[in-house]
């Protein structure tokens, strides 16, 4: 039972994912009713997308402008342009810099100490206390997103309320193949259905997430999230949210009874 009422509908939560109408309530009463809903599935583990839904990506953008030697509008809106168009953010890069080999450029860039940085002014500031609040609750709390080796390295010593982070660069394989959400449910522990991928990037977060089994949240944030959040790969997420600050809320009490 994947379903849960149409998005947006304040009688859903993830800590009760069928949906029961309260005629169907009244039909089979009160107690059958919160029977039936101990039995559903719970979920036990939440999954985040790393970059632009914990982490903002100025810093990163703005080390390749002036590393290139351009104004940072002009690679931002390149990197808009080609993201419009369903392009790899990358070739707003390899539109300034036709032929270029980006891990090399990239080794280039950290030699001369213009390399990957990462701290927790880098956060979003809801990141923090909503998976503290997750963990709190007694869920298994996981990083996972396409970044470099060295973007985990870097997260790993903020020493964030997680259990785990892991990143596309580590595994060896990246969003969407199939194959990284694998990895995911491996890191997890947890089976797909009792867990939650939660990502701002429709077709790489919440489309693949969802085929794999996973529970998914659409994050409206950062230039994906807003521009395609109204279209047909957002609508395959099973929760929309504006906020990190939402999911707490969403997920429910942990340590109680499973009833709605």
């Amino acid at each position: 039972m994947r379903a849960c009422g149409r998005a947006g509908d304040p009688r859903r939560s993830l800590a009760c994912p069928g949906r029961v109408t309260p005629s169907e309530e009244e039909a089979h009463g009160r107690v059958e009713f919160r029977a039936l809903c101990t039995l559903l599935r719970v979920v036990e583990a939440v999954v985040f997308d790393i970059g632009e839904t914990i982490v903002k990506d100025d810093r990163g953008w703005a080390s390749w402008a002036d590393w290139l030697g351009v104004p940072r509008h002009t690679l931002s809106a390149l990197v808009g342009a080609v993201v419009a168009q369903g392009r790899d953010n990358a070739d707003a890069i390899r539109m300034l810099r036709p032929g270029i080999d980006l891990a090399a450029e990239a080794r280039a860039k950290e030699a001369a100490g213009f390399g990957e940085r990462l701290d927790e002014s880098d956060l979003y500031s809801d990141a923090g206390p909503a998976l503290q609040a997750l963990r709190a609750a007694g869920l298994g709390v996981f990083l996972a997103g396409n970044q470099t080796a060295r973007a985990g390295d870097l997260l790993r010593a903020m020493d964030l309320s997680v259990d785990a982070v892991a990143t596309s660069g580590e595994w060896g394989v990246a969003k969407p193949d199939p194959a990284f959400f694998v990895r995911v449910a491996e890191l997890a522990g947890m089976p797909p259905e009792r867990t939650v991928y939660v990502g701002d990037h429709p077709a790489n977060d919440c489309v693949p997430a969802a085929a794999a089994g996973f529970r998914t949240v659409h994050l409206r944030r950062g230039p994906l999230g807003y521009l395609w959040a109204d279209g047909a790969d957002a609508a395959v997420a099973d929760w929309h949210i504006g906020s990190l600050a939402e999911l707490p809320d969403l997920l429910g009490r942990q340590d109680a009874p499973r009833v709605c």
